[in-house]
Order: structure tokens, then C-alpha cells, then sequence
């Protein structure tokens, strides 16, 4: 009978022939006698002295830099190395990654109107050919129909009482006081807006689920500053003392896939939909769309067994590339790559929708501003004050690009093929 799993066994039978169980014990024991007396010195904004810097450092701490300080640190980062103050400490260059560009897409949304022409920053070959290819089929089918359904960005700081009763009292408090509360979150603001302030209690611990609008800015920075104040507030005013709280309480969903962000979305919810005659799935896609709806059933019945939060094929892919393009919080990529895609037949063709609950973007602000991601959100004609609504809508439409895609490629059985063709053997 064996007990230990086959994946175990043979790391085992692995670390056996390379180690003795002395030998590893020594390897993996503490050795605070080699921990250098001094750490990284750098200041806290970005220059060119200041990166210069941290090269010499590095080299004098026995780093081989040759080759790599001039491309990290080349000549055009150093020259706008101020521009990034505000987006990173101890920089020491910059790195370079492959931009593509997917359009013409057509956006006829509530808040995006018009052609648009995706960038999409990302080192996996076919990508942006797959993204091009389902933003051209949903272009020639009319355009993608988006509609920015409902924002807000959450934040919940958690509240530790000596008991339930003080936990009722203090939630009893927050309800009277809600007003004052809102005044001295928005008083950190100019865009910012408390729209709703709702308690959550688990016996003699109160969550407060703080929701904003964040204007065309993504707001997490926003949120965090705001919410801090109106905790300082209910620190000064109220009579009913916690034993102790914090900013956030892990409840928000922040950079994390949540069943409150899929159900009430943490940032912007937008819907993006198209159909697509069913002579374009045919000649571009290569597929029926019999075949099509054969592929979804199955794909959907693997993500319920599976327990996916949603049900989609590769909303991270174009985020993650979009994301980066533009200047977003990557990391959001975790709790924005949740959502559903749907397919159904109509008397016009093929039916795709995207709804995806926890966009979180931003036109402004975050690294909106930085060189190249600003040089990006200018192409795509959505830089700089209001434009986040459209910037959101151009995401999910680009998402649906992506489904359409990915998915008549598994339908087709092309999708390996394809891989093969413009990766590995390009």
C-alpha cells in the first residue's frame, strides 16, 4: 500500500541523491554570520544621481553589473528617471517589454464610443494575434455594446469589542453618525465619494464595508487615505472604544478573487456583448457555432466542478498585458479576472457576453503618468481626466475579444496549433 503520493516519492528519492540528511539539515539552517552589516542605501525619490547610486552599491557589494546596469539603466530612463518618484523606491532602471497594439476595435458603449486601438504590453507569443483576431470579429459584426453597470472601490476596516453588546452599541453609533462619518472620509478628497457605509458583525468583531466612487482614478491609494480619516473620526467621537482596529480587515477583496467582488464588485462592473453572424464565425473563426455552444457547455460545467469563481476562459491574459500597457495595479489583476462569459444562439448569430464585477482602472493617477504607459493611454485616446467610465468599458470589450477568440480556437481544435505556430516555431 503506498502512502506517500508518487510526486513526493520521487522528490524525495530526488534530494536523497544529491543531499545526505546532514548535508541538507547544514544547507538549510540559519546563518545570521553571513547577514551584511549594512543594507542598500537609497533615497526616496528617483534620479539619475540616485540610481547611479544604487549601481555603485550593488557593484561594491560583489554584484556582477557589467551589462546589466546599462540595460536596466539605459539613457532614456535616466533622463526621465523624476517621472517615476511617485511609483517606486530604489529604482534602478527600467525594464522593457514588447508592446502590441489590437485594432481596430469598435466600442459602442454608454461611456466608450468609437474605434479604438488596444495596446497590450506581454512576453506570450500569439497573444495579441488571438485578441486581434476576436476584435476584428466582433468589428465587423457591428461592434462590442458595453455598459458600465456600477463602481465602487471597497475598503473595510475591522473593529475587535470586549463583547457583542459593544459591538451592537458601536454599529447602533456608526448608523447615527453616518453623515459626519461620510464629511471626514471626503474631506481627503476632491473625487472621492463615500457612497455607501455598511456594518458587518461576527459576534465582538464589526467590519465596516466602506464603499467610494473614485472619480476616473482607480482610487486605492484614494480609499485607503479616506477611509483612514473617517476611522480617525469614530477613534476621536465615538464613546463605545474598540480594543483595537486596523485599516483593513481583509473583507474588501482588495488583489484577491472574492465572492463579495463577484457578487457586488469592488471597483467597476461592466457588461460587454456583441453577435456575431454566423457566416463571420464560419470564415474568420473557423467553426460552427453548434460547435461553438458544445465547447461553452462543457467549459462551463468544468468551472462549476472545478469551484472557479465565475465562469470564463482567459480574462487575465488580455488584463494582466492591458493592465501593464496602460499603467494599471497589476496585482488587480487577481480580483479583476473574475467574471462570466456566456454564449447563446440567436436569429442573427452567435450571442458572446463578458460581465466582469471588479475592473479596476483608472485614466489618472497610479502609473497612469509614467513614460511609456502614458505614451500607451494616448494611443488608445483615453488619457487624463474623464475618461475612466470609457477606459473600463474598452476593458471589458477587450476581454470579450479575448473569450471569442480563445474559445472558437478550442472549438476549432486549433488551439495548440496555433501555440506551436506562433511561439514555438516562429
Amino acid at each position: 500500500m503506498k502512502i506517500v503520493p508518487s510526486s513526493v516519492q520521487l522528490l524525495l528519492e530526488r534530494l536523497r541523491a544529491t543531499y545526505t540528511a546532514e548535508e541538507a539539515r547544514l544547507r538549510l539552517s540559519r546563518q545570521a554570520e553571513r547577514a551584511p552589516e549594512r543594507t542598500l542605501r537609497s533615497a526616496r525619490e528617483a534620479s539619475s544621481a540616485n540610481i547611479s547610486s544604487l549601481w555603485r552599491q550593488l557593484g561594491a557589494a560583489g554584484v556582477e553589473i557589467a551589462g546589466v546596469e546599462q540595460e536596466l539603466a539605459d539613457q532614456r530612463t535616466l533622463e526621465q528617471a523624476e517621472r517615476y518618484s511617485g511609483n517606486i523606491e530604489a529604482m534602478v532602471g527600467t525594464v522593457k517589454l514588447p508592446v502590441g497594439v489590437v485594432g481596430p476595435l469598435l466600442v459602442n458603449g454608454l461611456n466608450a464610443k468609437g474605434l479604438y486601438y488596444a495596446p497590450m504590453a506581454t512576453t506570450e507569443a500569439a497573444l495579441v494575434a488571438s485578441y486581434a483576431r476576436g476584435a476584428m470579429v466582433a468589428t465587423r459584426s457591428g461592434g462590442v455594446t458595453t455598459a458600465l453597470l456600477n463602481e465602487g472601490v471597497l475598503r473595510t476596516p475591522g473593529f475587535k469589542f470586549s463583547g457583542l453588546i459593544d459591538a451592537g452599541l458601536f454599529v447602533e453609533w456608526v448608523a447615527r453618525n453616518a453623515d459626519e462619518l461620510k464629511a471626514a472620509a471626503e474631506a481627503t478628497t476632491r473625487h472621492g465619494k463615500l457612497i455607501a457605509l455598511e456594518p458587518i458583525i461576527d459576534n465582538d468583531i464589526v467590519f465596516l464595508l466602506c464603499r467610494y466612487t473614485t472619480g476616473d482614478a482607480s482610487g486605492q491609494n484614494m480609499v485607503t487615505i479616506a477611509t483612514d480619516a473617517l476611522c480617525a473620526k469614530i477613534e476621536q467621537d465615538c464613546p463605545v472604544k474598540p480594543l483595537h482596529w486596523f485599516i483593513e480587515a481583509n473583507f474588501s477583496g482588495d488583489k484577491k478573487a472574492s465572492y463579495i467582488g463577484l457578487i457586488t464588485g469592488r471597483g467597476r462592473k461592466v457588461s460587454a456583448s456583441t453577435v456575431i453572424p454566423e457566416a463571420l464565425v464560419e470564415k474568420h473563426l473557423h467553426v460552427s457555432i453548434d460547435r461553438m455552444l458544445a465547447y461553452g457547455e462543457m467549459a462551463n460545467l468544468g468551472a462549476l466542478l472545478s469551484g472557479q469563481m465565475g465562469a470564463q476562459g482567459h480574462y487575465a491574459n488580455g488584463l494582466a498585458a492591458f493592465y501593464i500597457a496602460t499603467g494599471q495595479d497589476a496585482a488587480c489583476v487577481s480580483e479583476s479576472a473574475v467574471g462570466f462569459t456566456r454564449m447563446e444562439r440567436r436569429e442573427d448569430g452567435l450571442f458572446v457576453s463578458v460581465t466582469l464585477p471588479n475592473i479596476l482602472v483608472g485614466s489618472v493617477g497610479g502609473g497612469t503618468g509614467m513614460p511609456s504607459q502614458s505614451a500607451a493611454l494616448s494611443l488608445l485616446g483615453l488619457k487624463g481626466a474623464g475618461h475612466g467610465a470609457a477606459l473600463a468599458e474598452v476593458t471589458a470589450a477587450l476581454c470579450l475579444c479575448g473569450e471569442i477568440s480563445i474559445m472558437a480556437a478550442i472549438a476549432a481544435g486549433h488551439f495548440s496549433s496555433a501555440h506551436e505556430k506562433l511561439a514555438r516555431k516562429r
